[in-house]
């Protein structure tokens, strides 16, 4: 019923700058908080960042001052716009959205990751 299809990662150097886009489209009665996770090789999947529907936001420390993240509620899409990379950032980076539906069923849904490589 939901699709959330991330796109804009990709290969970069440290200092660079990527922004991802996650686009959820389907039966969306409302959208809740949106957010952003990754992981690492051998390491668990680790929250990025969230904004919530009243727009408030929260950030890993490990991102703090570097990463921002938006929505644009009327298209349900959220954005993380990614500067001063480094190659500590290297992930697949997962769009993560809380949604209700048209049937009233409100649920997590998950993109299918898109990978980022901060790299020399």
């Amino acid at each position: 019923q939901v699709q959330l299809v991330e796109s804009g990662g990709g290969l970069v150097q440290p200092g660079g700058s990527l922004r991802l886009s996650c686009a959820a489209s389907g039966s969306i009665f409302i959208t809740y908080a949106m957010g952003w996770y990754r992981q690492a090789p051998g390491k668990q999947r680790e929250l990025v960042a969230v904004i919530r529907s009243g727009v408030s936001t929260n950030y890993a420390d490990s991102v703090e001052g570097r990463f921002t993240i938006s929505r644009d509620n009327a298209k349900n899409t959220v954005y993380l716009q990614m500067d001063s990379l480094k190659p500590e950032d290297t992930a697949v980076y997962y769009c993560n959205a809380d949604i209700r539906v048209y049937s009233l069923r409100r649920a997590e849904y998950w993109g299918q990751g898109t990978q980022v490589t901060v790299s020399s």
